[in-house]
């Protein structure tokens, strides 16, 4: 059985949507494009997609993940065009490989997110990241499945910097700017999210954004220990793939 891994965007509206829904437009979408899945066996078999490091609902993001298993060889910019197509508009396929050895769940180490928030005062978030950087710990509390959990939300933070939006990326909240934080974040149990690197910067400076925050995850791999800096996920099953260790890919026939 080959297996592929597929980079997606979940953008605009579609930020809402929650994962189970999510899922199940995928699943319709593999369907509607004729991508040969592999199912589980079993009484109630289910199609091989699993997904790794998932955002929350509310969140939009650059880089989320999946995996396909297919019954016979697909070529996967094929299965990129096929399956974007048949996705609704705001879940954007980006990229296909054909997957090496070693699990892709393992290689997601830590995220890259961009928090934009409208009509914040940058002077007071730099000195609430400041305050922030230069802490010990940041407890934080937040409500799980089990309960109230209390955890060290300093501990995952890698970096934090403070910039204003450009034509680009600001939001407009009566003319006002967007004030953007930058954090890259390790993934660790519990998950640190941006918003309780918010929690954070309430805590230890009083620093609360005006209007509800816009969260995009701009990037999730591994960190490069040379330069700092994340690496994409899939530059190894791409390596692998060059190197002649993987099967070559075919073609399906979208139905």
């Amino acid at each position: 059985m080959q297996r592929l891994r597929v980079r997606y965007a979940k953008r605009g509206r579609l930020r809402f949507t929650s994962h189970r829904d999510i899922s199940r437009a995928v699943e319709r979408a593999v369907r509607r494009a004729g991508i040969p899945v592999a199912y589980s066996a079993g009484f109630s078999p289910h199609p091989k997609i699993s997904y790794a490091g998932a955002a929350p609902t509310g969140v939009a993001s650059e880089a989320e993940y999946l995996e396909i298993g297919v019954t016979t060889p697909c070529d996967p910019a094929r299965v990129r065009q096929d399956l974007d197509e048949s996705l609704p508009l705001g879940l954007d396929v980006l990229d296909v490989v054909e997957a090496g050895p070693g699990g892709l769940a393992d290689r997601l180490e830590v995220s890259d997110w961009e928090v934009r928030l409208p009509g914040a005062d940058r002077e007071l978030a730099e000195v609430a990241v400041e305050k922030f950087l230069a802490a010990g710990t940041v407890e934080v509390e937040r409500l799980t499945k089990k309960g109230p959990r209390r955890f060290d939300a300093r501990q995952a933070v890698l970096g934090l910097t403070v910039s204003e939006g450009t034509d680009r990326t600001a939001a407009q909240v009566q003319g006002g700017p967007c004030v953007i934080l930058r954090m890259v974040v390790r993934h660790l149990t519990p998950a640190v999210r941006p918003d309780d690197v918010l929690t954070g910067l309430r805590l230890v400076a009083d620093f609360a954004p005006p209007v509800p925050p816009e969260v995009t995850r701009l990037a999730q791999g591994p960190l490069d220990a040379s330069t700092g800096a994340l690496a994409d996920p899939l530059d190894l099953d791409r390596e692998t793939t060059r190197g002649g260790e993987a099967g070559p890919a075919g073609e399906h026939v979208a139905g």
